[in-house]
């Protein structure tokens, strides 16, 4: 590698650390540089192999067991301390303490039962993603308003066949698609029309087959998430949240 930016930004661009504002001078840095270019593809490529290898092993049981041994053995004496009735007080403290555990535990799984699906650091990135798209040169890798020559770009640039399909006649006319980086992952996105307005429609693969839809708005942009067909979709623009709703519908038809 010759250009420094492959090894001093490369990273925090994939790893979805960079700002708007960052992420989107080094995208245009992308498209002239082969080396960094080649290294993001590079970098893509090992997380994907490392993702289906499943290196991941869980320790034995019984190497736990032996650290655990080995921690009791180094730990100094505790110091017992006379109190009424010979109760000892560290007893009492990891009591205390275990119940304190099972309140934050239990206090931390209703307020995440409660928030609504989607409700992340991940509509942030979404949002930004979008804001990168509107500036000039950006917006679509493939330009076309025909599915059919916008569907098989994709083919071979990611590992999965995103949804694809043209709703001019209902008012939501395809423009193209493009490839976008979304907390460290490589996303598809297709975008479509709306008057004289742009909805970015990102999309990945998910374990679930049916997701119920949820949506929010974050700097004076719409989002509306939901799931179909082990595929994850994300549609975000400055439309109204009907317009969103409209062609979530259509998707689903």
């Amino acid at each position: 590698m010759t250009c420094d930016r492959a090894a001093s930004v490369l990273h925090g661009y994939f790893d979805g650390e960079l700002d708007a504002a960052g992420a989107a001078d080094y995208e245009r840095h992308l498209r002239s540089c082969a080396d960094c270019t080649a290294a993001l593809e590079a970098a893509t490529a090992l997380r994907s192999s490392l993702k289906r290898s499943g290196l991941r092993e869980r320790a034995p049981d019984s190497l736990r067991r032996n650290i655990a041994a080995a921690l009791d053995a180094s730990a100094p004496p505790r110091p017992r301390v006379a109190t009424p009735g010979g109760a000892n007080p560290w007893r009492w403290l990891a009591l205390a303490a275990s119940l304190l555990l099972v309140v934050v535990v239990g206090w931390r799984q209703i307020e995440g039962l409660s928030r609504p699906r989607g409700v992340s650091g991940l509509d942030s990135s979404i949002v930004d993603a979008h804001l990168r798209s509107l500036q000039p040169g950006h917006l679509v890798d493939v330009v076309s308003t025909d599915q059919h020559t916008v569907k098989p770009w994709f083919d071979g640039r990611i590992d999965f066949a995103p949804p694809v399909r043209d709703f001019a006649a209902a008012g939501f006319p395809l423009l193209g698609g493009r490839l976008d980086v979304i907390q460290g992952r490589t996303v598809a996105v297709v975008v479509y029309a709306r008057r004289k307005h742009v909805i970015n429609v990102f999309m990945w693969p998910t374990t679930e087959m049916e997701s119920p839809p949820s949506s929010g708005s974050r700097l004076g942009y719409n989002w509306l998430d939901w799931g179909k067909a082990g595929m994850e979709l994300v549609a975000v623009s400055d439309v109204n949240a009907g317009d969103l709703t409209e062609l979530r519908q259509l998707m689903l038809k």
